[in-house]
């Protein structure tokens, strides 16, 4: 949850400088009010949330993400809160008007460093231009079925992409297949924004673009703990890699 505050919150200013990026009671709102929803986003702070602070923290969220132009998620780490609250959540947040988008895991691992990575049908290069940036877009958006300029919206003229995050592309040829980001966050290398295109699936490119965003991360901060939230459906790859999954993770979205 720290590890996403802090990212987060360099990733919205990068995209805003007025950017809403506020830290409450019991709230963290981390949220650009751009068109690429990862990029608006709240998550709950506390430890040890029992199911009636749970109920008015899932309700504060709400009323902040009605009050934005664009969407964005609610998320939600399982081990924050207490055995109730954790059994009640899916209701509570109903009641608040929210809706179960989809789920994940938070990982971690003191696995770095790590050989340096390769794949026979792909070569990695590095994002250092828009055009670069547009690409890691539309891999995104792809592999995560938004449309197109949504994620040009949240990456396209960014000076943190291309100077301070680790990002690649994995290339097929001359094609864009894969892309996996890391960046320096409170002493470890934090994944960010990993995607494949969805015709490319199941090759081991995810996999290995992350390996070498890890790698070249590492290399350059002399990191050695690496974080990541993975969704449920790409949560296979990382452990194969050294991360040990922690907390389980739910998005939720605005009802309608």
């Amino acid at each position: 949850m720290k590890q996403l505050a802090t990212v987060w919150r360099a990733m919205v200013l990068d995209r805003d400088p007025s950017a809403d990026v506020r830290n409450l009671p019991g709230i963290a709102v981390r949220w650009a009010d751009c068109r690429f929803a990862f990029w608006n986003c709240v998550t709950l702070t506390g430890v040890g949330v029992d199911a009636s602070l749970m109920a008015d923290l899932l309700g504060q969220a709400a009323d902040i993400m009605r009050s934005k132009e664009h969407a964005g998620f609610l998320w939600v780490f399982e081990d924050l809160l207490d055995a109730k609250a954790r059994g009640s959540l899916m209701d509570v947040a109903g009641r608040a008007g929210l809706m179960h988008a989809f789920s994940g895991i938070g990982m971690a691992g003191d696995l770095l460093p790590i050989p340096e990575p390769m794949h026979p049908d792909l070569t990695f290069v590095r994002v250092e231009t828009d055009e670069h940036l547009r690409v890691y877009a539309d891999l995104n958006s792809c592999a995560y079925g938004m449309p197109l300029e949504a994620g040009r919206d949240g990456l396209v003229g960014s000076t943190l992409w291309k100077e301070k995050v680790y990002a690649y592309l994995g290339m097929r040829g001359d094609v864009p297949v894969t892309c996996a980001g890391t960046v320096e966050a409170d002493g470890r290398l934090f994944v960010v924004l990993v995607a494949t295109d969805p015709r490319w699936e199941r090759r081991g490119y995810g996999e290995a673009v992350t390996r070498k965003a890890l790698y070249e991360g590492a290399r350059a901060t002399g990191l050695i703990r690496a974080t990541l939230h993975a969704t449920a459906a790409g949560a296979s790859v990382y452990p194969r890699i050294g991360f040990e999954p922690n907390s389980s993770l739910h998005f939720f979205a605005l009802g309608n």
